[in-house]
């Protein structure tokens, strides 16, 4: 077993050899190569989807082993909400996780998990009104939790998780 075991290795060192000296061998293991290295690659990337500079604190979007992770979102990350209430703040919030799941390369219905985190619980209601527009399919599974405040004056912000369904 051992020699035919040499043997075989010996072939493939001798086929791989005459496949670099066509050139073809070369170009078709480094290419595998770099496929499988992006694989498992980081890929932190900004609100344009273009990769993330490294100067900001927190990066708003991850892909990372087929699923993209989402940063907290508020009502004003992208500007200020004319309007103070809740539908308004839902609306702006979740067009910020569409765009940015978008980039990573999912819909809304490859949102697998979301967090929800108000300001009152009063506008749970309100909140799960416009939620319903974004996921006429059925939503993703879903905490919400009451908090004390909400950086930026929003009344919720809300962190995601999806699963990349395109390159």
């Amino acid at each position: 077993m051992v020699s035919s075991l040499t043997t075989r290795r010996k072939f493939a060192t001798r086929l791989a050899s005459i496949f670099a000296g066509l050139g073809s061998a070369g170009a078709a293991f480094s290419s595998k190569a770099s496929a499988a290295s992006d694989e498992g690659a980081v890929r932190k990337l900004d609100y344009q989807g273009r990769p993330a500079s490294g100067k900001q604190m927190i990066t708003p979007l991850i892909v990372h082993n087929g699923l993209i992770y989402i940063s907290g979102q508020g009502a004003n990350d992208a500007g200020a909400v004319r309007n103070n209430d809740i539908e308004t703040h839902t609306r702006k919030v979740m067009e910020n996780v569409k765009r940015l799941v978008e980039h990573g390369g999912g819909t809304m219905d490859s949102i697998l998990q979301l967090t929800v985190y108000l300001a009152s619980l009063d506008d749970y209601e309100g909140m799960n009104k416009v939620f319903k527009t974004y996921f006429p399919n059925g939503g993703p599974a879903r905490t919400t939790i009451a908090v004390a405040g909400v950086p930026g004056h929003s009344l919720l912000e809300v962190n995601c998780i999806a699963a990349v369904i395109r390159q």
